[in-house]
Order: C-alpha cells, then sequence, then structure tokens
C-alpha cells in the first residue's frame, strides 16, 4: 500500500557539484535546498522524506578513470574502488552537514557499508533501519556509492537504483528527482522540447532523443534515471515520479508541496 505521507528526494550531482571540475561541490546550492526542505516540512507536518544524492564531480571522475562501475577485479581497481569511495564520503559529508545546519534530523545510510549485488542487482540490503529512521521523524540519507558485487568483485550502486529497491519496501507516495535541467528533453542536446509526460508505452519511440550526461557521469546520465524510474512504475504502477530543476529558487519547496513541475513519469 502507498505510504501517502513519504516521498523520495534526489539531490542531482549535477545540481549540488560543478560536474565539469572534479571534487567542487556548489555550496550556496547546498544551503538553498537544505532550507527549503525545511521549509516544505515545517509546512507540512506529516510529510516523511528519505533524501538521496548524485556523486556529481567527486565520484563519478575517480570512477571513470578506474572503470568501477564495469567490475573491480585488479589490486589498481580495488585501489580505485576506495578511491571513489573516499571521493562520495566526501560529498556525503558535505551535504549531511548542510542539512543539518538547516535543523534537519538527517542521518546518513551508505550503500557501501550496508548492500551486496549481484551485476547491481540487490542481494542483501536490511532496510529496517532506516524504517526505524523514518518511524521516528528522522531523515535517513542515501547516496550512489560502490558496493561490493559477487559477480563483478565491485560496482557503483545508483541512487535511482537504490530508490528503485527502497520503493518496493516503503512504497512512497512520490519520488522528485531535482537537477539542473528542467525535466526530460525530447532533443537533447538541442534542448528546444521538453517532454511534459512520458508513460511506459511511449518509452522505446524517445530513448534515442534522450542523450546522457553533459558532465562526467559513469551510470548513465539521464537516460538511466529515466529508465530505473520506469522500472519502478512498472514495479508499483500508482507511483508519481517528477523529473525538474531544482536550480531555480523555490522550485524544490514547490515540488516538495506538490506542484507539477518538470516531466512527469507514469504508467
Amino acid at each position: 500500500m502507498i505510504d501517502q505521507n513519504l516521498l523520495f528526494l534526489k539531490l542531482g550531482g549535477s545540481l549540488i557539484t560543478d560536474k565539469l571540475t572534479a571534487r567542487t561541490a556548489r555550496h550556496d546550492v547546498l544551503t538553498r535546498l537544505a532550507v527549503e526542505i525545511a521549509a516544505a516540512l515545517a509546512s507540512q507536518p506529516g510529510l516523511r522524506l528519505v533524501v538521496g544524492h548524485g556523486s556529481g564531480s567527486f565520484g563519478h571522475f575517480a570512477a571513470k578513470q578506474f572503470g568501477t562501475y564495469d567490475g573491480v577485479r585488479t589490486p589498481e581497481e580495488w585501489q580505485g574502488y576506495a578511491r571513489v569511495w573516499k571521493d562520495a564520503r566526501e560529498l556525503n559529508q558535505l551535504v549531511l552537514e548542510a542539512l543539518a545546519l538547516a535543523s534537519l534530523p538527517v542521518m546518513a545510510f551508505p550503500a557501501s557499508a550496508i548492500v551486496t549485488t549481484a551485476r547491481r542487482g540487490v542481494l542483501h540490503w536490511e532496510t529496517e533501519p532506516i524504517e526505524k529512521a523514518l518511524a521516528h521523524r528522522l531523515i535517513p540519507l542515501i547516496q550512489g556509492d560502490v558496493v561490493f558485487d559477487s559477480i563483478l568483485g565491485g560496482t557503483i550502486l545508483s541512487t535511482e537504483d537504490q530508490f528503485f529497491h527502497l520503493a518496493a519496501r516503503l512504497k512512497p507516495r512520490r519520488i522528485l528527482l531535482a537537477g539542473i535541467e528542467p525535466g526530460v528533453w525530447e532533443d537533447f542536446p538541442a534542448c528546444t522540447r521538453l517532454l511534459d509526460h512520458i508513460q511506459l508505452d511511449d518509452y522505446a519511440n524517445i530513448t534515442v532523443s534522450l542523450g546522457a550526461s553533459a558532465g562526467v557521469d559513469v551510470t548513465g546520465g539521464m537516460v538511466h534515471k529515466v529508465t530505473r524510474m520506469l522500472d519502478v512504475i512498472r514495479a508499483n504502477p500508482g507511483m508519481d515520479i517528477r523529473i525538474f530543476s531544482g536550480e531555480e529558487p523555490g522550485n524544490l519547496e514547490q515540488a516538495l508541496s506538490g506542484a507539477e513541475l518538470g516531466t512527469l513519469l507514469s504508467a
């Protein structure tokens, strides 16, 4: 049964970092987004959140250098795996601190410590601690992260992949993906036609035009985001998912309050 009071929110790596410059956070944006989240929660006392974020220019540069997403086998690749973890962890701490400074009761649940996979499909994830945190009005924070994988050795589990698994357990009413684009472009990179709505039956006709990311993104950019979120809808047909821009001040607070921004994904 859908939990009407629960939302999943992703702060995209393109939004909270400069994806063209390695390990560069957008601190002013992080601060503003945290304030908007706090305002939305203050105006909706029953609202509960799971917040996730991408790695942006922190995890993706090292991950591309070492090929971490495709698998980890050699000693050099394992050294790279640890490097990717360190960089992603550094950004996670910055996000956590920004949210905490806005008086949000946030707790981090990094996948690298609690998830194992097989070719990026979750094998084990004990989600009860996240459920307990939500029950006590805390805000679980997840991130794109490295994980140990029974087939690939190690890999990267994106925030969207984690939302896919958690949605089946927690049944949020809505999933919101906040990035720098106003939605999903039909003609990326020309970016002249924005899609208002993507349905499962339409998707096969538009994948070629979606494009990937303008920066370094080893997990597939917009194509991966849309594909994975449609997987969520396929498994949870009543769920409402939106991809929108968090660049415009006030957009995130409005989206959390139910505004119909960006591109809607549905069955």
